[in-house]
């Protein structure tokens, strides 16, 4: 994959490389070198002080990448979290419902999705408690339905919430805000011209461009 040649050292310049290249996971994908992680520039990686801090600018790029409006955030890339260009989102979108109709009335899944969609958005907690899975062994099967949904691009991030200390301060990890496609772009923004067919052909023939020595498998995980 061509990557800029000195590395990505801030939001702005990651969101040019998400609108050139359409795709890009968060972290370290199937396809080497293919990530945020990979086309930042060192001091922009994860990294602990001995005094047990962390610092990580491309985790707190997200936000602003995300808020910006040009690029769709999920969990898209073979369960793992990644940016799509709004220009490819129709295509994605498109092949992806049709390899994941929508839930069935009465599944867990609907039920999440219904909560979501009469909530408008709320961070990943909320939702797992408004849906009732509040009980101590119930996260990672909660997330299990959340990050299916996302597959499905039923389920996008909005943006990221963060608590805040004493001093007003940000700090930890922090809260998916999550919302349904249509209602952070329009139903308008989902809309595809082309048959699901002829968008895995299309994304297909992009992947291949900007990603020539990988393998069908390899992009096969990618599209889904």
């Amino acid at each position: 994959m061509d990557t800029p040649a000195t590395g990505i050292y801030s939001a702005a310049g990651l969101m040019a490389f998400i609108q050139e290249v359409g795709f890009l996971p968060l972290l370290q994908s199937v396809v080497r070198g293919f990530s945020a992680e990979e086309v930042v520039t060192d001091d922009c990686r994860y990294v602990v002080f001995p005094d047990g801090g962390w610092d990580w600018p491309l985790w707190k790029w997200k936000g602003p990448v995300v808020t910006d409006g040009s690029c769709v955030y999920g969990k898209f890339f073979d369960k793992k979290a990644g940016f799509i260009s709004r220009e490819w989102w129709p295509d994605f979108y498109n092949y992806r419902r049709s390899k994941h109709p929508v839930p069935e009335e009465g599944t867990i899944e609907d039920a999440i999705l219904k909560t979501l969609q009469e909530n408008g958005s709320l961070i990943t907690r909320e939702l797992r408690a408004a849906c009732g899975f509040d009980g101590t062994k119930m996260r990672s099967k909660f997330d299990g339905y959340v990050t299916r949904l996302q597959m499905g691009c039923y389920i996008v991030t909005e943006d990221f919430v963060y608590p805040v200390d004493k001093h007003g301060r940000e700090y930890g990890w922090g809260w998916s805000l999550l919302t349904t496609p249509e209602t952070l772009f329009g139903r308008e923004c989902c809309q595809c011209p082309h048959t699901p067919l002829e968008s895995y052909r299309r994304l297909m023939e992009h992947f291949r461009k900007i990603l020539p020595e990988a393998t069908d498998w390899q992009l096969q995980k990618l599209i889904g």
